[in-house]
Protein backbone atom coordinates (compact mmCIF):
# COMPACT_ATOMS: atom_id res chain seq x y z
CA UNK A 1 0.00 0.00 0.00
CA UNK A 2 1.18 3.46 -0.50
CA UNK A 3 2.13 5.19 2.72
CA UNK A 4 0.27 8.11 2.11
CA UNK A 5 -3.29 6.21 1.38
CA UNK A 6 -5.87 5.65 4.24
CA UNK A 7 -7.75 4.11 2.17
CA UNK A 8 -7.34 1.91 -0.70
CA UNK A 9 -9.43 -0.70 -2.45
CA UNK A 10 -8.87 -2.70 -5.86
CA UNK A 11 -10.91 -4.01 -7.90
CA UNK A 12 -14.03 -4.64 -5.27
CA UNK A 13 -16.65 -6.71 -6.40
CA UNK A 14 -19.73 -8.23 -3.97
CA UNK A 15 -23.01 -9.53 -5.62
CA UNK A 16 -26.31 -10.72 -4.01
CA UNK A 17 -28.11 -13.76 -6.23
CA UNK A 18 -28.31 -12.07 -9.49
CA UNK A 19 -27.90 -8.97 -8.59
CA UNK A 20 -23.58 -7.46 -8.77
CA UNK A 21 -24.17 -4.69 -6.19
CA UNK A 22 -20.51 -3.30 -6.57
CA UNK A 23 -18.99 -4.24 -9.78
CA UNK A 24 -15.06 -3.92 -9.50
CA UNK A 25 -15.53 -0.30 -7.53
CA UNK A 26 -11.26 0.66 -6.87
CA UNK A 27 -10.71 3.88 -4.91
CA UNK A 28 -7.69 5.44 -3.22
CA UNK A 29 -8.36 7.93 -0.53
CA UNK A 30 -5.30 9.81 0.92
CA UNK A 31 -4.62 10.37 4.48
CA UNK A 32 -6.23 13.43 6.04
CA UNK A 33 -8.44 13.97 3.12
CA UNK A 34 -12.59 14.26 2.54
CA UNK A 35 -13.14 12.04 -0.22
CA UNK A 36 -16.83 11.80 -1.29
CA UNK A 37 -18.11 8.69 -3.15
CA UNK A 38 -21.28 10.27 -5.29
CA UNK A 39 -23.98 8.12 -6.97
CA UNK A 40 -28.04 8.20 -6.66
CA UNK A 41 -29.78 5.74 -4.63
CA UNK A 42 -28.69 2.07 -5.62
CA UNK A 43 -25.80 3.30 -6.65
CA UNK A 44 -23.82 0.61 -4.67
CA UNK A 45 -22.43 3.26 -2.32
CA UNK A 46 -23.35 1.81 0.92
CA UNK A 47 -22.12 -1.94 -0.15
CA UNK A 48 -18.72 -0.41 -0.93
CA UNK A 49 -18.57 1.16 2.27
CA UNK A 50 -19.85 -2.16 4.45
CA UNK A 51 -16.90 -3.75 2.46
CA UNK A 52 -14.06 -1.44 3.12
CA UNK A 53 -15.68 -1.21 7.08
CA UNK A 54 -15.74 -5.27 7.45
CA UNK A 55 -19.52 -5.62 7.39
CA UNK A 56 -19.33 -7.44 4.10
CA UNK A 57 -16.56 -9.81 2.79
CA UNK A 58 -15.86 -9.15 -0.80
CA UNK A 59 -16.41 -11.66 -3.18
CA UNK A 60 -13.21 -10.59 -4.75
CA UNK A 61 -10.88 -7.68 -5.25
CA UNK A 62 -8.64 -6.22 -2.24
CA UNK A 63 -9.67 -3.37 0.76
CA UNK A 64 -6.98 -1.81 3.06
CA UNK A 65 -7.15 0.39 5.90
CA UNK A 66 -3.88 1.88 6.90
CA UNK A 67 -2.49 -1.10 5.09
CA UNK A 68 -4.61 -3.92 6.91
CA UNK A 69 -6.51 -6.28 4.65
CA UNK A 70 -10.05 -5.94 5.47
CA UNK A 71 -10.80 -9.57 5.07
CA UNK A 72 -7.61 -10.92 6.38
CA UNK A 73 -7.46 -9.11 9.78
CA UNK A 74 -10.91 -7.41 10.51
CA UNK A 75 -10.32 -6.90 14.21
CA UNK A 76 -7.60 -4.70 13.69
CA UNK A 77 -8.99 -2.62 10.68
CA UNK A 78 -12.29 -2.07 13.69
CA UNK A 79 -9.94 -0.55 15.62
CA UNK A 80 -8.41 2.03 13.60
CA UNK A 81 -12.22 3.45 11.69
CA UNK A 82 -15.65 5.09 12.64
CA UNK A 83 -18.46 4.73 11.03
CA UNK A 84 -22.31 6.51 10.92
CA UNK A 85 -24.54 5.14 8.56
CA UNK A 86 -27.35 6.55 7.26
CA UNK A 87 -29.64 6.47 10.31
CA UNK A 88 -28.39 7.58 13.37
CA UNK A 89 -27.22 4.21 15.61
CA UNK A 90 -28.20 5.64 19.43
CA UNK A 91 -29.88 4.22 21.84
CA UNK A 92 -33.18 6.35 22.51
CA UNK A 93 -33.18 5.06 26.32
CA UNK A 94 -29.69 6.78 27.20
CA UNK A 95 -28.13 10.15 27.64
CA UNK A 96 -25.30 11.43 25.00
CA UNK A 97 -22.90 10.79 28.52
CA UNK A 98 -24.33 7.27 28.13
CA UNK A 99 -23.88 6.30 24.88
CA UNK A 100 -20.49 7.63 25.05
CA UNK A 101 -19.57 5.55 27.62
CA UNK A 102 -21.46 2.37 26.02
CA UNK A 103 -19.12 2.91 23.00
CA UNK A 104 -15.86 3.40 24.87
CA UNK A 105 -16.21 0.63 26.62
CA UNK A 106 -16.71 -1.86 23.52
CA UNK A 107 -13.31 -0.35 22.64
CA UNK A 108 -12.39 -0.95 25.71
CA UNK A 109 -10.91 2.22 26.98
CA UNK A 110 -10.15 3.40 30.41
CA UNK A 111 -13.30 4.72 32.24
CA UNK A 112 -10.63 7.75 32.85
CA UNK A 113 -10.23 8.60 29.20
CA UNK A 114 -14.00 7.83 28.56
CA UNK A 115 -15.17 10.77 30.71
CA UNK A 116 -12.06 13.17 29.21
CA UNK A 117 -13.43 11.99 25.70
CA UNK A 118 -16.78 11.77 26.08
CA UNK A 119 -16.71 15.35 27.73
CA UNK A 120 -14.31 17.32 25.02
CA UNK A 121 -16.97 15.62 22.24
CA UNK A 122 -19.82 16.54 23.88
CA UNK A 123 -18.55 20.39 23.69
CA UNK A 124 -17.15 19.90 20.40
CA UNK A 125 -20.55 18.71 18.86
CA UNK A 126 -22.56 21.17 20.79
CA UNK A 127 -24.58 18.55 23.04
CA UNK A 128 -23.04 19.82 26.35
CA UNK A 129 -26.68 21.69 27.33
CA UNK A 130 -28.56 18.20 26.48
CA UNK A 131 -25.74 15.81 27.94
CA UNK A 132 -28.07 14.21 30.07
CA UNK A 133 -31.12 14.01 28.97
CA UNK A 134 -32.79 10.87 27.25
CA UNK A 135 -31.87 10.45 23.23
CA UNK A 136 -35.71 10.05 22.74
CA UNK A 137 -36.14 13.73 23.35
CA UNK A 138 -33.44 14.61 20.71
CA UNK A 139 -34.23 16.49 17.23
CA UNK A 140 -32.78 14.41 13.81
CA UNK A 141 -30.04 17.03 13.97
CA UNK A 142 -28.67 16.31 17.72
CA UNK A 143 -29.04 12.45 17.12
CA UNK A 144 -27.10 12.59 13.97
CA UNK A 145 -24.50 15.11 16.01
CA UNK A 146 -23.94 12.47 18.77
CA UNK A 147 -23.87 9.64 16.33
CA UNK A 148 -21.06 11.27 15.01
CA UNK A 149 -19.48 11.82 17.76
CA UNK A 150 -19.94 7.97 19.19
CA UNK A 151 -18.21 6.96 15.80
CA UNK A 152 -15.15 9.36 17.20
CA UNK A 153 -14.55 8.55 20.54
CA UNK A 154 -11.65 6.07 20.18
CA UNK A 155 -9.60 8.77 17.77
CA UNK A 156 -10.27 6.32 14.15
CA UNK A 157 -7.80 6.91 12.05
CA UNK A 158 -10.29 7.04 8.83
CA UNK A 159 -14.17 7.99 9.84
CA UNK A 160 -16.78 6.51 7.35
CA UNK A 161 -19.78 8.58 6.76
CA UNK A 162 -22.93 7.22 4.71
CA UNK A 163 -24.86 9.86 3.64
CA UNK A 164 -24.69 12.06 6.80
CA UNK A 165 -27.08 14.56 5.93
CA UNK A 166 -30.54 12.32 4.98
CA UNK A 167 -33.55 13.13 6.28
CA UNK A 168 -32.23 16.72 7.93
CA UNK A 169 -34.01 19.62 7.67
CA UNK A 170 -32.05 22.70 5.92
CA UNK A 171 -30.45 23.70 8.69
CA UNK A 172 -29.44 21.16 10.52
CA UNK A 173 -27.87 20.05 7.14
CA UNK A 174 -25.53 22.99 6.88
CA UNK A 175 -24.16 22.91 10.34
CA UNK A 176 -23.65 18.85 9.70
CA UNK A 177 -21.59 20.19 6.21
CA UNK A 178 -20.01 22.44 8.75
CA UNK A 179 -19.02 20.28 11.05
CA UNK A 180 -17.95 17.47 8.51
CA UNK A 181 -15.41 20.49 7.42
CA UNK A 182 -13.84 20.79 11.08
CA UNK A 183 -13.12 17.21 10.83
CA UNK A 184 -11.25 17.19 7.70
CA UNK A 185 -9.19 20.42 8.56
CA UNK A 186 -8.69 18.77 12.14
CA UNK A 187 -6.82 15.63 9.79
CA UNK A 188 -9.13 13.27 10.15
CA UNK A 189 -9.38 11.41 6.92
CA UNK A 190 -13.06 10.68 5.89
CA UNK A 191 -15.06 8.97 3.09
CA UNK A 192 -18.29 10.44 2.41
CA UNK A 193 -21.23 8.96 0.47
CA UNK A 194 -23.81 11.41 -0.60
CA UNK A 195 -26.09 11.30 -2.94
CA UNK A 196 -26.90 15.36 -2.72
CA UNK A 197 -24.25 17.11 -5.55
CA UNK A 198 -23.81 20.23 -3.66
CA UNK A 199 -23.05 18.14 -0.88
CA UNK A 200 -20.14 16.57 -2.47
CA UNK A 201 -18.96 19.42 -4.52
CA UNK A 202 -19.10 21.81 -1.13
CA UNK A 203 -17.05 19.20 1.08
CA UNK A 204 -14.94 16.61 -0.89
CA UNK A 205 -11.54 16.94 -2.21
CA UNK A 206 -12.30 14.14 -4.59
CA UNK A 207 -15.30 12.91 -6.03
CA UNK A 208 -15.69 9.00 -7.31
CA UNK A 209 -19.02 8.82 -8.93
CA UNK A 210 -20.75 5.56 -9.06
CA UNK A 211 -23.59 4.34 -11.04
CA UNK A 212 -24.98 0.57 -10.38
CA UNK A 213 -22.32 -0.55 -9.02
CA UNK A 214 -19.52 0.90 -11.27
CA UNK A 215 -16.72 3.71 -10.92
CA UNK A 216 -17.47 6.33 -13.56
CA UNK A 217 -15.48 9.03 -13.00
CA UNK A 218 -13.19 10.11 -10.49
CA UNK A 219 -11.23 13.01 -9.80
CA UNK A 220 -12.10 16.70 -8.10
CA UNK A 221 -15.00 18.29 -8.37
CA UNK A 222 -13.34 21.19 -11.34
CA UNK A 223 -11.82 17.96 -13.12
CA UNK A 224 -15.19 16.05 -13.13
CA UNK A 225 -17.05 19.21 -14.61
CA UNK A 226 -14.25 20.14 -17.08
CA UNK A 227 -15.02 16.53 -18.36
CA UNK A 228 -18.12 18.26 -20.17
CA UNK A 229 -16.68 21.39 -21.27
CA UNK A 230 -15.94 23.61 -18.50
CA UNK A 231 -17.78 27.05 -18.24
CA UNK A 232 -20.90 27.55 -20.52
CA UNK A 233 -22.04 30.59 -22.57
CA UNK A 234 -25.90 31.07 -22.26
CA UNK A 235 -27.41 34.02 -24.16
CA UNK A 236 -31.62 34.93 -24.62
CA UNK A 237 -32.08 36.99 -27.88
CA UNK A 238 -35.23 39.00 -28.46
CA UNK A 239 -36.42 37.65 -31.44
CA UNK A 240 -36.42 34.24 -33.19
CA UNK A 241 -35.39 35.35 -36.65
CA UNK A 242 -32.19 36.48 -35.70
CA UNK A 243 -30.82 32.76 -34.26
CA UNK A 244 -29.12 32.53 -37.58
CA UNK A 245 -26.97 35.58 -37.35
CA UNK A 246 -26.60 34.95 -33.16
CA UNK A 247 -24.74 31.92 -34.03
CA UNK A 248 -22.84 33.40 -36.43
CA UNK A 249 -21.60 35.83 -34.15
CA UNK A 250 -21.25 33.51 -30.94
CA UNK A 251 -19.24 30.83 -33.14
CA UNK A 252 -15.79 32.50 -32.27
CA UNK A 253 -16.00 32.99 -28.68
CA UNK A 254 -17.09 29.24 -27.93
CA UNK A 255 -15.42 25.69 -28.38
CA UNK A 256 -18.02 23.75 -29.32
CA UNK A 257 -21.13 24.00 -31.34
CA UNK A 258 -24.00 26.07 -30.21
CA UNK A 259 -26.96 24.51 -29.13
CA UNK A 260 -30.93 26.36 -29.29
CA UNK A 261 -33.81 25.45 -26.93
CA UNK A 262 -36.58 24.35 -28.19
CA UNK A 263 -38.20 28.08 -28.01
CA UNK A 264 -35.29 29.13 -30.23
CA UNK A 265 -34.75 32.01 -27.94
CA UNK A 266 -31.64 30.86 -25.73
CA UNK A 267 -28.08 30.04 -27.24
CA UNK A 268 -25.83 28.11 -25.17
CA UNK A 269 -22.37 26.49 -25.82
CA UNK A 270 -19.17 25.89 -24.03
CA UNK A 271 -16.35 28.32 -24.27
CA UNK A 272 -12.69 28.39 -24.15
CA UNK A 273 -12.41 30.44 -20.95
CA UNK A 274 -15.26 32.34 -18.70
CA UNK A 275 -12.92 35.79 -18.76
CA UNK A 276 -14.04 38.86 -20.26
CA UNK A 277 -16.36 36.75 -22.70
CA UNK A 278 -19.40 38.21 -21.74
CA UNK A 279 -18.90 42.02 -22.79
CA UNK A 280 -17.10 40.59 -26.40
CA UNK A 281 -20.46 38.27 -26.73
CA UNK A 282 -22.61 41.27 -26.33
CA UNK A 283 -20.30 43.26 -28.28
CA UNK A 284 -20.27 40.83 -31.09
CA UNK A 285 -24.32 40.09 -31.29
CA UNK A 286 -24.71 43.87 -31.16
CA UNK A 287 -22.09 44.32 -34.19
CA UNK A 288 -24.59 41.52 -35.84
CA UNK A 289 -27.79 43.79 -35.06
CA UNK A 290 -29.37 41.09 -32.87
CA UNK A 291 -30.95 42.45 -29.36
CA UNK A 292 -30.06 40.53 -26.49
CA UNK A 293 -32.50 39.90 -23.44
CA UNK A 294 -29.47 38.37 -21.21
CA UNK A 295 -26.08 37.07 -21.38
CA UNK A 296 -24.49 34.87 -18.56
CA UNK A 297 -21.49 32.54 -18.02
CA UNK A 298 -21.93 29.20 -15.69
CA UNK A 299 -19.65 26.50 -14.22
CA UNK A 300 -21.13 23.48 -15.15
CA UNK A 301 -22.79 22.18 -12.17
CA UNK A 302 -22.36 17.74 -10.79
CA UNK A 303 -25.56 17.48 -11.93
CA UNK A 304 -24.71 18.50 -15.33
CA UNK A 305 -21.36 16.12 -15.22
CA UNK A 306 -23.79 12.92 -13.63
CA UNK A 307 -26.25 13.41 -16.41
CA UNK A 308 -23.59 13.93 -19.38
CA UNK A 309 -21.74 10.36 -17.79
CA UNK A 310 -25.18 8.15 -16.70
CA UNK A 311 -27.53 9.57 -19.19
CA UNK A 312 -30.13 10.30 -15.95
CA UNK A 313 -29.83 13.05 -13.24
CA UNK A 314 -28.76 11.73 -9.76
CA UNK A 315 -31.76 12.46 -7.66
CA UNK A 316 -33.88 9.89 -10.88
CA UNK A 317 -34.91 6.70 -9.73
CA UNK A 318 -32.80 3.78 -9.95
CA UNK A 319 -33.50 0.51 -12.36
CA UNK A 320 -35.36 -2.65 -10.54
CA UNK A 321 -32.59 -4.62 -10.65
CA UNK A 322 -30.11 -2.49 -8.87
CA UNK A 323 -32.12 -0.46 -6.14
CA UNK A 324 -34.95 -3.37 -5.04
CA UNK A 325 -34.37 -4.01 -1.33
CA UNK A 326 -31.80 -1.39 -0.50
CA UNK A 327 -29.10 -3.80 -0.71
CA UNK A 328 -26.97 -1.58 -3.11
CA UNK A 329 -27.60 1.93 -1.89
Amino acid sequence: MVADLAVQADGLVKSFGRVRAVDGVSLEVPRGAVYGMLGPNGAGKTTTVRLLTTLLRPDSGVALIDGIDVATDPASVRARIGLTGQYAAVEERLTPRENLALIGRLYQLEKRHISERSTELLARFDLEHAADRVVKEFSGGMRRRLDIAMSLIARPSVLFLDEPTTGLDPRSRLAMWELIEELGDDGTTVLLTTQYLDEADRLAERIVVIDTGVVIANGTADELKDQIGGDRLSVTIARRENVTRAIEALAPLCSGDVSVDAVGLRLSASIRSGDRVVPKAIRALDDAGVDVLDVEVRRPTLDDVFLQLTGHSADGEPDEEHGSGGVAS
